[in-house]
């Protein structure tokens, strides 16, 4: 994708136009990151605590070693630092999806990724998909976004919605998405839809070309011990939900920022007696 750059501003992901670079779209992630996730104080909380559980002595030997704030940092990033480690697998495992799905042979990996490079394979041969598309870019001119898809693909199933890797069913266009977290979630729908109803497709020559109409959405959630190919809903209802999240985006992110204005009036300090000028 060395034709369309991103740039990162107050934790969020922009795509620069390579036609116009002063066009920059939010990315469909960033957007998303607008729903709201109480959940995560709970889980950053409980991280923090395993932490401190488990590491008791060596937090004790941090604080006296190396002082009471450098521990409270340690413990502080306990969740960052999760998420780092998994982001990390998350994004070498894509980089070893694309090449497989594109038919290059990948051999031995890292032990961490195995697990991920056999379940892949097994996709592979039990659903037999044909690759149309991988990591292009999904633009939206009429709302306002763009993405990087994992891939579209072409998927046969038969009269019962079966998988039929002869490809003895009836074609199906569907994007695609890899996902190796712990669990799959619904806002996997939002992202999918946003990509489905883009305008068009930028390919990494920056060649455009109009997002074509899919027959579905599927999501490839792959972890240690298994793989599942799920169907995801990406109908209007869903789109409609991503468009009130790009707009609550432009207000976190723009008209926020200015709708208080400069103060009519204010107090002008602490009220000063006489007996304490006196004083």
């Amino acid at each position: 994708m060395a034709c369309v750059r991103t740039i990162q501003r107050s934790g969020s992901r922009f795509y620069i136009d390579p036609e116009d670079p002063a066009i920059k779209r939010p990315g469909v992630t960033s957007i998303i990151s607008m729903l709201p996730k109480p959940f995560l104080a709970f889980w950053n909380a409980k991280m923090v605590a395993e932490l401190a559980v488990d590491s008791l002595s060596f937090i004790k030997e941090m604080r006296a070693t190396a002082g009471r704030d450098a521990a409270v940092d340690y413990l502080k990033g306990a969740a960052r630092r999760y998420t780092k480690v998994r982001a990390d697998i998350g994004s070498d495992a894509h980089d070893m999806f694309e090449r497989m799905i594109r038919g290059e042979r990948v051999g031995h990996v890292h032990p961490d990724l195995e697990p991920y490079r056999a379940h892949f394979g097994e996709f592979l041969e039990r659903v037999n998909p044909e690759l149309v598309r991988a990591e292009d870019v999904a633009w939206s001119v009429t709302h306002d976004y763009a993405g990087s898809f994992d891939a579209i693909l072409r998927i046969w199933l038969d009269d019962e919605g079966n998988v039929t890797p002869n490809r003895s069913g009836t074609p199906h266009l569907v994007v695609a998405d890899w996902k190796t977290s712990k669990s799959t979630y619904a806002d996997v729908a939002l992202q999918m839809s946003a990509y489905a109803q883009a305008d068009f497709i930028i390919d990494p020559d920056g060649n455009r070309e109009p997002m074509p109409e899919f027959d579905g959405a599927v999501v490839l959630h792959i972890t240690p011990d298994q793989w599942a190919l799920m169907p995801v809903q990406i109908d209007r209802a869903v789109f409609d939900v991503f468009l009130n999240l790009r707009r609550v985006f432009t207000w976190d992110r723009e008209i926020s920022k200015g709708v208080i204005g400069r103060a009519l009036a204010r107090s002008t300090g602490a009220l000063v007696t006489g007996t304490q000028r006196r004083a």
